[in-house]
C-alpha cells in the first residue's frame, strides 16, 4: 500500500510538471509574435488583443487598438536618433538652449505664484522644470501631431524594444478606459504626450491631471523628479544629489547634463 501512495503521487507530481511545460509552451507559441515591417501588424494586433482582453482591458478600447495603423514615421523616428550623440556644446546649440533659458527665466517671473506653490509642495525649483518645458515642447508650442496610439502599438510590436514598449501600451489602454486619454490623442513620435511629454506608463505613476494644461504638466514633471529621489533645497549638477532624478527623466547624458545646465542658468547661477 506504501509503495501505490507513493508511486501515485510520483506520477501526478510528473503530470504537474508536464501540463506546466506544455501550458508554458502553448502560451508562448500562441503570444503576439513581434516584427519589423508592416507585414505581420495585424496579425500581432489580433493576437495581442486576446491577451489585452484576459488583462481586462475592454472591448471599445480593443476595437480602438486595433483600428490603429502602422506608424512608419515612428519607426523611421526610433531608427533615427542622432542628437543624442552630439557633443553638450552642439547638442545646446541644435535645440536652442538661450532661447529656452532666455523664455524660461521671463516665465520664471510672470508665472512666479505657480512655481513657488509647486517648488513648496514637491521641493523642486522652476529652473529644471522650465528647462524641461522647454526643451521637450518649447513651453508647449510643439506637442507632436502624431496619433499616439498607434505610435504605442507600432513600437509595441516592433521588435527592438518590444518589452519596454508593451508596458507603455497596456499603460495606454488604461487610460483610455478610465478616460484619461482619448483614442485619438496625439503627440509625438514615440507615443510622448502633453506639455512635459509623458510616456502612458509615467501619466498613470505620475500624472497630475490634463498634460495639455501648463500647470498640471509642470506639476506632474515636478512630482515624477520628487518620486526618484529629488531632495528640497539640494544641487542638481552632475555629481551633487538631485542629478539622478534628472537622470531618470531621459537616459541620454546629453540631455540630462542640458537641463542641469539650463535649470541653473534659468534659476540665477551661473552661466
Amino acid at each position: 500500500m506504501y509503495f501505490f501512495r507513493h508511486a501515485f503521487a510520483f506520477c501526478s507530481l510528473v503530470l504537474a510538471v508536464f501540463l506546466a511545460v506544455f501550458l508554458a509552451s502553448f502560451s508562448q507559441a500562441n503570444a503576439a509574435q513581434c516584427g519589423n515591417s508592416a507585414a505581420g501588424f495585424e496579425a500581432w494586433k489580433q493576437s495581442f488583443a486576446g491577451e489585452a482582453r484576459a488583462k481586462g482591458i475592454s472591448a471599445s478600447t480593443i476595437q480602438a487598438m486595433m483600428a490603429t495603423n502602422y506608424a512608419q514615421a515612428t519607426i523611421n523616428a526610433d531608427r533615427g536618433q542622432r542628437s543624442f550623440q552630439l557633443t553638450l556644446d552642439q547638442f545646446l546649440a541644435k535645440r536652442g538652449a538661450s532661447a529656452i533659458v532666455a523664455k524660461g527665466r521671463q516665465l520664471k517671473n510672470s508665472q512666479a505664484a505657480l512655481f513657488s506653490s509647486i517648488q513648496q509642495r514637491y521641493g523642486v525649483p522652476p529652473g529644471p522644470l522650465l528647462a524641461i518645458w522647454g526643451m521637450e515642447t518649447g513651453f508647449g508650442a510643439v506637442r507632436g501631431n502624431q496619433n499616439m496610439l498607434s505610435s504605442i502599438t507600432t513600437l509595441a510590436y516592433d521588435c527592438r524594444r518590444t518589452a519596454y514598449f508593451t508596458e507603455h501600451l497596456y499603460a495606454a489602454l488604461q487610460l483610455i478606459d478610465r478616460g484619461v486619454l482619448s483614442p485619438n490623442q496625439r503627440g509625438s513620435m514615440h507615443g510622448e504626450v502633453g506639455q512635459t511629454q509623458f510616456m502612458p506608463k509615467a501619466i498613470l505613476a505620475y500624472g497630475t491631471g490634463n498634460l495639455e494644461n501648463s500647470a498640471n504638466a509642470l506639476s506632474s514633471a515636478a512630482n515624477f523628479l520628487k518620486a526618484h529621489g529629488w531632495r528640497a533645497g539640494a544641487g542638481y549638477q552632475p555629481g551633487e544629489p538631485n542629478f539622478a532624478a534628472i537622470q531618470a527623466w531621459n537616459a541620454a547624458g546629453v540631455y540630462q547634463k542640458a537641463i542641469a545646465l539650463m535649470g541653473r542658468q534659468i534659476d540665477g547661477g551661473s552661466e
